[in-house]
């Protein structure tokens, strides 16, 4: 199956409802563009709010061979629900932070986290040996309108990077800090749509699956254009 037939097949799931289909087109689409590579990636749907509740995709799945068994329904600690026949699947370490995501920003729908060469590179080079945060600041780019709310390429976005850890807990109220108390220094830059942990991937949302999957696609096309400036520009140095 082709990148363009996953797209289709996810507009149409989408249309009818079916979440699920939804979420295993986008697991076809973002292995075929390298960015759900191996059993990494996970990705969400709210279901419920009072109280919350998430669909995500089940720990080591290959995401390009998604079935409807592949996914848990989770709680806001990110405790599988006893509603919810699991038959030996788990929930992935990271779906703390699905939670603490769709905690944070009450808009949330949908949140989608990938393993894209680009975004990693990024995300290694953002942060020195002693930091655990960092940022990537990308600005006067068109595709930046493809963010939800950027109206002009004339504003920068600033994308927080943070050291990877395997405490989830740690991990979570780092990055919720950063979610829930943005950075007022920079008024010129937008709310965050997203951020990267540090040789790992990205993490980004929208009110609804469709919002989130475009917002995949636009980070992913700004990583690469800015890596590659980068690339340009180190060159340029040693000529």
């Amino acid at each position: 199956m082709n990148e363009l037939t996953s797209v289709q097949n996810f507009s149409e799931s989408l249309a009818s409802g079916d979440l699920r289909a939804a979420l295993r087109a986008i697991g076809r689409e973002f292995h075929s563009r390298r960015w759900s590579l191996g059993t990494s990636s996970n990705y969400s749907v709210v279901t419920g709010r009072d109280p919350l509740e998430l669909l995500i995709t089940a720990s080591g799945k290959d995401k390009s061979a998604l079935t409807d068994d592949d996914f848990v329904a989770v709680d806001s600690a990110g405790q599988l629900l006893p509603s919810h026949d699991v038959n030996g699947r788990k929930s992935s370490a990271e779906t703390l932070l699905h939670c603490l995501i769709a905690e944070s920003c009450p808009d949330v729908g949908a949140i989608l986290h990938t393993h894209s060469l680009w975004g990693t590179t990024l995300s290694r080079e953002a942060l020195k040996p002693q930091q655990t945060e960092g940022v990537i600041r990308i600005e006067g780019y068109e595709m930046l309108k493809g963010l939800e709310g950027i109206t002009t390429h004339d504003t920068a976005v600033d994308i927080p990077v943070f050291r990877n850890s395997q405490d989830m807990v740690e991990l979570s109220a780092q990055i919720k800090e950063a979610l829930i108390t943005p950075d007022e220094s920079q008024p010129e830059t937008s709310p965050p749509h997203g951020f990267l942990l540090s040789g790992h991937g990205l993490y980004t949302w929208g009110q609804t699956l469709a919002e989130a999957r475009r917002h995949i696609e636009i980070f992913e096309f700004l990583f690469e254009v800015t890596a590659h400036q980068k690339l340009f520009e180190r060159f340029a140095e040693v000529q």
